[in-house]
């Protein structure tokens, strides 16, 4: 029987009943599914595989990935990778364009303590010269990725311009390591179905591979085209000319992959337990708010959802839509139904990052058993950028 076969078989969070709630909570079988079929898809495309750990910030669940195979992993914030390079997870690619000098010197520093490659990206020469600063100051190169925006125009520079060209230029006189293009296709998450999404993810590479072929005219060989986003990677359009995938939120999803068409909610492998603790006419009240859920409809605010997750009962055989959030209440609408209060909901949220970055740690069931799964990279002191470059604790 296969992995994903033996996930279907299986009760869905078996055990979430003996939980304290409101909880978070790992479906090992499904989480495992998840894992393999990515892997799969990143071996069958022939790219390496570097997941964004900002999704799960756990170094259990890392090192599952690396077990199936992931080559290396990818952080979004300098506390965040330095959890991983302590590790010895390598190589930690930083997606995050540094401004500061400060925290490259760290993380370099700390690389080479632990035997760990570490690449940056840069969008800017400002970005450039923090990180030529910052390899100097560590007596060490620095392998860096030119950052290219490809629609979501969040980061990155424009390849229709000169911008980037000029980038290159200065990257390949510097005493850095040009690594090759990298990407996010962030707007996948606002395609609406498989297709929009494929649309995209084809857009994504005829853009990069063009880029590449401008910087060759110019004389600069481009090493690497890295790619991210998971539901460009999930409904892909082939990977010829492209070394690497950076997905994060398929080792969960949620319910923004349900709704774009892209998997079925028998994948979800993050969910959270509530508890109805009162009702009134229009909504049963449960423990779990917007501290729990987040107030978040979908990444880069491309939800299309009407509510802020999806509750489930046993004694239901529809969801419940959540409708309203306080910090610590969160109101499902009834919709014609009866449940007691004391009674149990699974909810599914929308973006499982952001739960996860909100929860105090995770609970993994595991054919009915739960255990503890520590979150290990958080914000707190951690982030170099906000003041603190050299512990990164």
């Amino acid at each position: 029987m296969s992995i994903n076969a033996e996930a279907a078989a299986r009760p869905a969070f078996d055990g979430a009943d003996r939980l304290e709630t409101p909880c978070v909570m790992i479906d090992a079988a499904r989480l495992k599914a998840n894992i393999a079929q990515m892997q799969a898809i990143a071996t069958d495309g022939g790219v390496a595989l570097h997941p964004h750990i900002k999704t799960h910030k756990s170094l259990a669940i890392a090192g599952m990935q690396r077990q199936a195979g992931a080559r290396g992993v990818t952080a979004s914030h300098p506390g965040e990778a330095a959890v991983f390079i302590r590790a010895g997870f390598s190589p930690v690619t930083l997606a995050y364009p540094l401004v500061r000098p400060e925290p490259v010197s760290a993380l370099l520093t700390l690389g080479r303590e632990h035997g760990v490659q570490v690449r940056f990206i840069a969008d800017s020469m400002t970005g450039l010269a923090a990180l030529e600063r910052g390899a100097e100051k560590a007596g060490q190169t620095a392998d860096v990725f030119i950052k290219v925006d490809v629609g979501l125009h969040r980061c990155g520079v424009d390849p229709l311009t000169e911008t980037g060209i000029a980038l290159a230029e200065r990257l390949e006189a510097s005493r850095l390591t040009f690594c090759g293009l990298l990407s996010h296709a962030g707007q996948a998450y606002g395609a609406g179905s498989p297709d929009g999404i494929r649309a995209v993810a084809a857009t994504e590479r005829r853009i990069l591979l063009a880029f590449k072929e401008r910087l060759r005219r110019h004389g600069i060989a481009v090493p690497q085209i890295s790619v991210g986003s998971t539901p460009s990677l999930i409904a892909h359009d082939g990977f010829d000319g492209i070394d690497e995938i950076r997905p994060g939120n398929y080792v969960f999803f949620d319910m923004t992959a349900v709704r774009l068409g892209i998997i079925r909610r028998d994948s979800i492998s993050l969910a959270v337990s509530a508890t109805i603790i009162s009702k009134n006419r229009d909504f049963y009240i449960v423990d779990a708010g917007s501290k729990t859920l987040s107030s978040d409809l979908g990444a880069h605010s491309t939800g299309s959802g009407t509510g802020f997750g999806e509750a489930w009962s046993a004694d239901l055989d529809r969801p419940l839509s959540i409708e309203k959030l306080s910090e610590e209440h969160g109101m499902v609408a009834r919709d014609g139904t009866d449940l007691a209060i004391g009674a149990r909901l699974l909810i599914y949220p929308n973006h499982a990052c952001v739960v996860v970055n909100l929860a105090p740690r995770l609970t993994l069931l595991d054919e009915g058993n739960a255990s503890p799964l520590a979150i290990d990279a958080t914000r707190r002191a951690g982030s170099a950028e906000s003041g603190a470059p050299v512990g990164f604790e």
